[in-house]
């Protein structure tokens, strides 16, 4: 264990303690007179650096905090600046003068953005549940802080023709337990709908066939991108 604190003050307050007991025992404990004075006036010199700091680093606290102070009463404070810039857009509105903004020199409010549309749905995995039914699963990208985005699902029948809704739904998975005993290929078309935004529809292509020990199974799926079979 050190003799001397390892912190700055605790430095400062070991030799002040020290210095009359050295001071009184220089010659019998190893030490001069003048290493002692020149100890004690090294300590005075650290004693007071250390209390002006403190009274700089108060002070520093205090004006830190009237600056924070003044800020607040200028821009929060009633009838200052936020309410001025409050009493500026709304003469300009009722006013409908946008040369109330050129004069303030303050921007005019920003027009409501436009939020894209649903995402296309991607990544599709079927699977083929023990009661016969399909089930759908996918990934969709919506935009960033949109809400409320439901996925329209149809299906085909065969090679062609035109595809019929089979349902919606708020998650990104569907089952299909209407499909017809032997159809094949089935088309499914998924697309991700917001009020009355639409996005671009998914479409991906289901095949049965007889599967191991000649059971009902799914043979094939295609869309744009791969699709995965479920195990």
């Amino acid at each position: 264990m050190g003799i001397v604190p390892t912190t700055r003050l605790g430095k400062v307050q070991f030799y002040e303690s020290h210095l009359d007991a050295w001071s009184g025992n220089a010659v019998a404990i190893g030490l001069t007179a003048a290493q002692v004075t020149n100890l004690s006036e090294l300590t005075a010199d650290a004693r007071k650096a250390y209390d002006d700091a403190e009274l700089a680093r108060i002070a520093s606290k205090s004006a830190t905090q009237a600056f924070y102070d003044a800020v607040r009463a200028m821009h929060n404070g009633s009838g200052a600046g936020a309410d001025m810039i409050d009493a500026i857009r709304l003469k300009a509105q009722n006013t409908n003068d946008p040369n109330v903004y050129t004069l303030a020199q303050i921007p005019p409010p920003a027009p409501p953005g436009t939020t894209p549309p649903p995402g296309t749905p991607f990544d599709f995995t079927v699977g083929l549940l023990q009661d016969g039914a399909v089930e759908l699963k996918w990934k969709c990208n919506n935009p960033s802080g949109t809400q409320g985005t439901i996925y329209e699902v149809k299906r085909r029948i065969g090679e062609s023709g035109a595809f019929q809704f089979v349902g919606a739904i708020g998650v990104r998975t569907f089952i299909d337990d209407t499909i017809p005993s032997g159809s094949s290929p089935v088309t499914y078309q998924v697309t991700g709908v917001r009020s009355t935004q639409r996005g671009n529809p998914a479409q991906f292509t289901v095949s049965f066939g007889s599967g191991g020990g000649g059971g009902f199974a799914i043979t094939s799926v295609k869309e744009t991108s791969p699709a995965r079979i479920a195990a």
